[in-house]
């Protein structure tokens, strides 16, 4: 199968937008890939957007995101402290977040929650994802959880195995709040990228997977 190379060849910064609706939602969707993108990319901007975090959990993304991403590209985070499980009602104050983001960024990639997720604060973010950024390259990535919705998916970024255990660890370490939940383990993470490793035949076994709604191929 033939690579998409879209780290490498571009001679001005690759600029990255990442969205999650909760404080771990990044890092564990896309953490492998922007780890990649950090060790490849000659030139990275990466503007990190967590719309739900009270004082403990917006420490806990600041602290992650810094510690992911490290002296690697140019890092913005921004928190916001919309109401976890109310997204739908904030969606006025949310919508107008990304139409502030729309004016002010021009991102080449966009890394957000998957359209099929079921999760009600990730679904608003996916579909304002996707009605915000029209003309854009948005992948949307999954998060295990108890909905059940994981599902098929059509892209896919290769990780090493030690790419695939720094982010299944860094994400245990970074989020000591959430360790009281019976699915937040580096066992989870690591699982569902073996899997996800499977499907697209990765060399070390193992692997993101996203699912991208449109793409324009340069041929």
């Amino acid at each position: 199968m033939i690579a998409l190379d879209i780290s490498r060849k571009m001679e001005r910064p690759l600029r990255v937008l990442c969205l999650g609706a909760h404080a771990d939602d990044i890092e564990i969707g896309c953490g492998g890939t922007l780890l990649n993108l950090a060790a490849q990319a000659p030139h990275l901007i990466v503007h990190w957007v967590v719309f739900s975090g009270d004082d403990l959990r917006a420490d806990e993304a600041r602290r992650s995101a810094a510690a992911l991403m490290g002296n690697r590209g140019e890092l913005i985070v921004e928190v916001f402290d919309f109401q976890d499980g109310l997204f739908p009602h904030e969606l006025p104050g949310i919508k107008a977040v990304f139409e502030t983001i729309k004016r002010t960024a021009s991102p080449d990639i966009i890394l957000t929650h998957s359209m099929g997720d079921a999760h009600q604060d990730h679904a608003v973010i996916a579909s304002l994802s996707h009605n915000t950024f029209r003309d854009h390259f948005v992948l949307g990535y999954e998060i295990p959880k108890y909905d059940g919705d994981l599902g098929r998916t059509n892209a896919y970024v290769h990780l090493t195995e030690a790419v695939a255990r720094r982010k299944a660890e860094a994400i245990y370490a970074a989020f000591p709040s959430q360790r009281h939940r019976s699915w937040f383990s580096p066992q989870t993470f690591l699982s569902l990228a073996k899997i996800r490793g499977i499907e697209c035949n990765a060399p070390e076994g193992f692997a993101e997977a996203f699912s991208a709604s449109k793409m324009v191929l340069g041929i």
